[in-house]
């Protein structure tokens, strides 16, 4: 199966088409047409190896932001000094996924409280765990938190904006490494920082390449003090995919489970009431 990040995927095209037009007004027509065209682009190159699609959403709540408050504040404030319509811009993206749920024949996965990292590693832990459901999985995502699920050998990470399958680091290594460095752009600090380290702009405490190097090859009871176990412990909840709460998962599976709501009988009738003519062409690649 091919997982699809469509946070990402969206987003990236919407950036692209704000900077192309050199103004901040949304365009839900032409955002449609190259979401659409992005998931058609995917699936004709990636689907006769790895099969069919799912969509993977974030939720507008995360557990991870009840669990730690910091979590991705900073990209608030970011979305704040761009100077965009971010209601408008997340009204559109929304229409746009209600609209691929309806009328296409993919599973479309947004389960409160989860983003789209914890759908995608709660159905890779599924198809681990299931040998009736053993497939190769393709992760379209240039997120490197998708690193650790490469500890999966049917697993393999495409990123859209670079065009290239993201490899080569041993995925053990690179979630301790991650955990003990933090996550900045999730507001995330490394783990000899304080929790509002990121939110009061202050700076990480360092942290030594050397020191890195030696801790990732120990258990953290080996080399940490009290309070550094406790910032450990922080990282780790929310940045290794292991730590997503059970009844989560739960929740996930459920509606993975389920059979798509749309399918191809809808399409055409779909593409004619939004005037995607240009799509209408390709519509086998659907």
């Amino acid at each position: 199966m091919i997982l699809i990040d469509m946070n990402q995927v969206c987003i990236s095209n919407l950036m692209m088409q704000i900077g192309s037009k050199r103004q901040n007004d949304v365009d839900e027509n032409l955002v449609r047409h190259m979401v659409l065209n992005s998931i058609r682009m995917y699936r004709s190159r990636f689907s006769e190896e790895y099969g069919e699609l799912v969509l993977c959403y974030d939720s507008k709540k995360y557990w991870r932001r009840d669990y730690f408050p910091n979590y991705k504040s900073n990209r608030k404030k970011d979305r704040e000094a761009s100077g965009l319509d971010w209601n408008l811009i997340f009204e559109t993206l929304n229409n746009i996924r209600d609209e691929i749920r309806e009328n296409f024949p993919y599973k479309v996965l947004e389960v409160e409280g989860a983003e789209a990292d914890d759908c995608i590693a709660t159905v890779v832990d599924y198809v681990s765990k299931t040998p009736t459901a053993y497939e190769k999985v393709l992760i379209l995502s240039g997120d490197k938190d998708f690193i650790q699920l490469q500890k999966h050998n049917f697993v393999k990470q495409f990123s859209p904006v670079l065009k290239k399958f993201l490899n080569g680091q041993d995925p053990h290594l690179y979630i301790r490494e991650h955990i003990l460095k933090g996550d900045r752009s999730d507001g995330v600090p490394n783990f000899l920082s304080a929790d509002d380290t990121f939110i009061n702009e202050l700076r990480q405490k360092p942290l030594a390449k050397k020191k890195i190097a030696t801790w990732v090859e120990l258990e953290p009871e080996d080399f940490c003090t009290e309070e550094m176990m406790r910032n450990y412990q922080r990282n780790k909840t929310l940045i290794d995919l292991e730590c997503i709460p059970v009844v989560l998962k739960e929740q996930i599976l459920i509606d993975y489970l389920k059979p798509p709501v749309g399918d191809r009988s809808k399409l055409l009738n779909y593409f004619i009431s939004k005037r995607l003519k240009n799509l209408m062409n390709d519509i086998g690649d659907f």
